[in-house]
């Protein structure tokens, strides 16, 4: 069964109170003093890059926060009320945000959203089978990220004409930080031995990574952490740590440390050290107020501590 077109009860629940909320007017709920637009994102790494095009012009709202697994998020009550209000919503897209998904989806039919994700021609995307199923992490290759950034700056200015001017200022210095953030991870990588170019996590969701700065890249789980994990699998990855004698593993920041652990005992086992390198950012950003609480602090961070345990 294809896990991103599970549809659970509480998944229908939430659409059907959805659109309760929907059917009652959004102007009564809204400050009547706010000339402000209310713009909504999932992932934290979208709210990052919406806050950097709109400055003080909007008012932005991220409903996943630091730590959030947006494969098994399932929207809440105050998620709903947020979703309602908005008069612009992001989301990633290619069914990153798992049960929201239908969410979003149903909520475009009457308000103004937008999946960056689709924004990307598919010709860019990594696909997962022959069925139009793309791999979501589309942040991890900056140029990539830059493409979804460049559609965002445009469907704000489209939006909200008001602020139009200022929207495309912003949006073109922070294109520049990115550019400068893309040439500072392929320099930053090339320290590491190509022996040991190998990323190993706990799930599947730095395959864009890999491709953009030639990196080896393997996860425990496949490229949802919806996917199960078996004891085949810990002894594949085990063998193949212990064949190339990789020095460290990863864990993530949102994925549970017991896979990764379970690894570094197997490699123990056949009389390999393998240590664990870090802790990586993967779906989630660090926390707010940050430098890992901000798209290009989580880039930095995550390639030097990569560095660190590879080199």
């Amino acid at each position: 069964m294809d896990i991103y077109k599970t549809k659970a009860l509480t998944g229908l629940l939430t659409i059907s109170l959805l659109f309760s909320l929907l059917s009652c007017s959004s102007e009564n709920s809204k400050e009547e003093t706010s000339t402000k637009i209310k713009i909504v994102t999932t992932t934290g790494m979208i709210k990052d890059a919406v806050v950097n095009i709109v400055g003080d012009h909007a008012e932005v709202v991220g409903l996943m926060g630091s730590g959030v697994d947006p494969h098994l998020y399932k929207a809440s009550p105050k998620d709903l009320k947020h979703i309602r209000e908005a008069d612009l919503i992001f989301y990633n897209g290619l069914h990153l945000e798992g049960n929201m998904t239908d969410v979003l989806e149903k909520v475009a039919k009457k308000k103004h959203v937008v999946s960056l994700g689709e924004q990307i021609p598919t010709s860019k995307l990594i696909a997962l089978n022959e069925n139009g199923v793309y791999d979501p992490h589309i942040w991890f290759d900056v140029a990539l990220w830059r493409e979804g950034v460049a559609s965002t700056i445009k469907e704000l200015v489209k939006a909200d004409s008001v602020n139009a001017k200022a929207y495309e200022q912003n949006g073109k210095a922070y294109l520049k930080e990115l550019d400068v953030l893309n040439g500072w991870v392929k320099e930053h990588l090339k320290v590491i031995p190509e022996s040991q170019r190998v990323l190993i996590t706990a799930h599947d969701a730095f395959s864009y990574f890999g491709k953009a700065y030639d990196i080896e890249v393997k996860g425990l789980q496949g490229i949802s952490t919806m996917s199960e994990y078996g004891l085949r699998d810990v002894k594949n990855l085990v063998d193949f740590i212990v064949e190339n004698k990789i020095k460290s593993v990863f864990i993530e920041s949102s994925v549970p440390i017991a896979s990764i652990e379970a690894v570094v005992e197997g490699c123990k086992e056949k009389g390999h050290e393998v240590k664990i390198g870090g802790t990586l950012y993967s779906d989630a950003m660090g926390a707010e107020g940050t430098t890992e609480g901000t798209y290009l602090g989580m880039v930095r961070y995550n390639v030097e501590t990569m560095v660190v345990g590879l080199k």
